[in-house]
């Protein structure tokens, strides 16, 4: 990931630190965001949120006054420490954290958006093994158009599974994520048969 963001493979020349389009182009931010906004407010902004997977916080920024603690993890050092100097609120905390083996915050909601996507299933599979332990998932994923099969593996970096028709489903082999309930909160096609990116609320 840091080579990721030092060759800027996402893109954003411009930018010191610049997690994608997805993070940044307005047709796809602007209706997630707005949809997690009514997740927190629906619960009287009594959540505490842990993001793994932070990014340039670009994102997050505007999630944080929504909730009662938001905690911002991400693997890449430079960038954690930028987004402290950037990003100052009494409720917000960030940690650089490896999410497959550190041991994650303790929080009621957390938020992969974009994140599963770039790791292999067995490092998938050590986070969902904590994922467990919250109360909510937000989950994001670009996935293929129409049936695909999901979770073939892939190796953690940059690329996801989208060239080998596939994507990641928590709920499917081999993660077999238990859950109460399923909620779509947001979806988005994208154009020139580029998949679609699809956020999930998953009651645990």
């Amino acid at each position: 990931m840091n080579q990721i963001y030092e060759l800027k493979l996402w893109g954003g020349k411009d930018f010191d630190f610049y997690s994608g389009s997805g993070s940044h182009d307005l047709e796809i931010t602007k209706p997630y965001i707005d949809a997690l906004i009514a997740f927190f407010e629906a619960h009287n902004k009594s959540l505490i949120v842990c993001d793994l997977g932070c990014g340039d916080f670009n994102i997050g920024k505007h999630l944080t006054k929504y909730t009662k603690k938001y905690m911002a993890v991400d693997i890449v050092e430079s960038l954690i420490a930028r987004n402290k100097k950037l990003f100052k609120e009494a409720n917000l905390e960030f940690q650089c954290l490896d999410i497959a083996i550190d041991e994650l915050p303790d929080a009621d909601c957390a938020i992969l958006r974009q994140v599963l996507q770039h790791i292999s299933n067995s490092e998938i599979q050590q986070v969902v093994k904590k994922l467990k332990a919250y109360k909510y998932i937000i989950l994001t994923e670009h996935v293929p158009l129409g049936n695909f099969t999901p979770n073939k593996d892939v190796i953690s970096g940059q690329g996801i599974r989208l060239k080998q028709n596939s994507g990641v489903n928590l709920l499917e082999a081999p993660f077999h994520l238990k859950i109460k309930e399923a909620t779509l909160l947001n979806e988005h096609v994208l154009e020139n048969n580029k998949g679609r990116i699809v956020t999930t609320l998953y009651k645990i």
